[in-house]
């Protein structure tokens, strides 16, 4: 069980930058019941550094921690391994195990800058 902060409930939700999976009304009745959530927020590691775009969303994740709940960064070392299959798109080239793990390993050091990394708020995760 989580302590229930009201006030940071009502910030979080209203702040924007949360994806609508499910409502505002239901994600606050989960905030308010107490329960651990686990919340997720992933990024391909194809560049050696997040982006502006990526603290936004991880300052986002950090508000979920600062109410107790659990983050998994789940980092995309599968799919930069493809890279776009259809060839069209330079900017998403197939990459090597050794540049993803480069890469995964200056996201995972800069996210932890803005979040939590006590083992209870944070999980890192790859989808391979």
């Amino acid at each position: 069980m989580v302590k229930v902060n009201k006030g940071k409930i009502k910030k979080l939700l209203s702040e924007g930058g949360i994806a609508e999976i499910i409502g505002k009304k239901e994600l606050e009745k989960k905030l308010s019941s107490g329960k651990k959530l686990v919340v997720k927020f992933g990024a391909d590691p194809t560049r050696p550094d997040l982006h502006l775009g990526h603290a936004v969303a991880l300052r986002k994740m950090r508000e979920f921690q600062d109410l107790g709940h659990k983050v998994v960064f789940l980092i995309g070392d599968a799919t930069c391994k493809i890279g776009d299959p259809t060839g069209k798109d330079k900017t998403r080239p197939m990459m090597t195990e050794a540049e993803i793990r480069k890469n995964a390993a200056t996201y995972v050091k800069q996210a932890s800058k803005i979040l939590k990394t006590d083992k209870s708020l944070l999980e890192i995760r790859y989808n391979s």
